[in-house]
């Protein structure tokens, strides 16, 4: 999917600076889904109006003035792309969405360091969950297209390390656990599993002293397919 960079859309431009430009503004103007969805992102076209996720442009109204309040746009079958509230040019809270009607992301931002972006598919339902403080995604949460649950992924504030990540089958059944077990050590207790349910394999981790690895430390468990046949070993990655 390719969009111009610097006019996003030709209701509104976005500059970096607060100057007015009546005589260059757009006329507002209608558009197709396959105008503004990027087929792997979906549409983020109004991101960089976003300022707490570092968003760097401020939209204007077709008079050339920072945009203000509640502002829709609309796609050509007549319905709503986009509905946000503006202040001073910059997004506050928004939804957009598909061209069938359904919802496809939505923006809330109860404080200057907390955020939250919820992305659905197209059918409706939820694809993607994160959860930012300052600036940073802390938690994300994935569905499968079905509405399972994929992954699970909660960090500590600082983003220095993982406090828990899980993985699920598609089937819904569990694929993986890691799970904070103290915070002083960081020492982390990690499960894998076979696809029917079975522990394949469980042991402890601590994070490396850079920060940059969970190596395996201590006595490992490793199983069958059939959650026996039980296999013991010592490990001491570096």
């Amino acid at each position: 999917m390719r969009f111009n960079t610097v006019i996003f859309l030709a209701f509104f431009t976005l500059q970096v600076n607060a100057q007015r430009f009546a005589d260059q503004a757009p006329q507002f103007k209608k558009y197709t889904q396959t105008e503004v969805l990027d087929s792997a992102k979906g549409i983020v076209i109004f991101d960089r109006l976003i300022e707490p996720l570092g968003g760097d442009s401020i939209a204007y109204n077709k008079s050339g003035y920072n945009l203000q309040g509640w502002f829709e746009a609309y796609y050509t079958n007549g319905n709503t792309l986009h509905k946000g509230y503006y202040l001073n040019g910059k997004l506050q809270v928004f939804k957009n969405f598909y061209e069938n009607g359904n919802i496809e992301r939505s923006f809330t931002s109860p404080d200057p360091l907390h955020a939250t972006v919820e992305i659905y598919y197209e059918n409706g339902i939820p694809k993607r969950k994160i959860e930012y403080y300052a600036g940073k995604a802390q938690n994300n949460y994935e569905y499968y297209p079905n509405g399972i649950m994929k992954l699970q992924l909660e960090n500590e504030k600082e983003l220095k390390y993982i406090t828990l990540k899980k993985t699920w089958f598609e089937s819904g059944q569990i694929e993986s656990s890691l799970e904070l077990k103290d915070s002083k050590s960081k020492t982390f207790l990690l499960k894998n599993y076979y696809k029917n349910g079975n522990i394949k394999e469980e042991g402890p981790l601590v994070l490396s002293t850079d920060g940059s690895r969970y190596l395996k430390n201590g006595n490992w468990s490793f199983y069958d397919e059939n959650g026996k046949n039980k296999k013991v070993e010592k490990l001491l990655e570096q």
